[in-house]
């Protein structure tokens, strides 16, 4: 436990300004946002949602769309006709289950079309404060690598993860975890030179 303290403690040094890179403006806009991401870059999202929440804020704004619509306002992201056909359901869900209004518990949220573990969990501590560690690519080949869990699947690695790290820094550990996993610990050519937790460091399936 000592160990995964001074890991946390490290990188909340190193990154201080670690945070969620998504912008959005409402728990329904970094809902269709955290969709938008998978499989594509945060900067990319960004780029396509500066116009389209300009356009259609909200989801009464939304639901004037139609799953064409949609479809040609996303194309530049990946796996843009699944995500189309996902939001177009999830809107009218919304509306007609949940009285406009984003849910605030991750069963709920997991029955929404598009919508897994992950991206519950990040709109959940994103958009509400509620406590959970979200695991995305980032978090899961970071944890693992650098010997935190050797679980082998996110929802697991999140399940241990939470059992080892204080409640109160769920949240700001899925930042840090990420922040770690962009700009020192990369997939492909990680820069163990500079990292800062390089002596806790497993290096693991390095």
């Amino acid at each position: 436990m000592i160990e995964i303290n001074l890991i946390f403690e490290k990188l909340n040094e190193c990154y201080p300004d670690a945070r969620c890179e998504l912008d959005y403006k409402s728990p329904f806009q970094l809902l269709i946002a955290t969709i938008l991401s998978a499989q594509a870059t945060d900067k990319s999202v960004n780029k396509l949602t500066t116009n389209l929440f300009q356009d259609y804020p909200d989801l009464e704004a939304f639901l004037e769309l139609s799953e064409m619509d949609i479809n040609e306002k996303i194309r530049e992201i990946g796996l843009y006709k699944s995500k189309s056909k996902n939001i177009y359901r999830l809107c009218r869900i919304l509306k007609d289950g949940y009285n406009s209004k984003v849910p605030e518990t991750i069963e709920e949220l997991m029955t929404l079309p598009g919508v897994g573990k992950k991206t519950a969990s990040v709109v959940l501590s994103e958009a509400f404060g509620i406590p959970v560690l979200a695991v995305d690519t980032h978090v899961f080949r970071v944890t693992r690598r650098i010997g935190l869990t050797k679980k082998d699947t996110p929802d697991k690695v999140a399940d241990d993860l939470m059992s080892k790290i204080n409640k109160n820094n769920w949240i700001i550990a899925h930042h840090l975890f990420i922040f770690h996993g962009r700009r020192t610990c990369k997939a492909r050519k990680p820069d163990c030179g500079n990292c800062i937790i390089n002596k806790e460091c497993k290096k693991i399936g390095i």
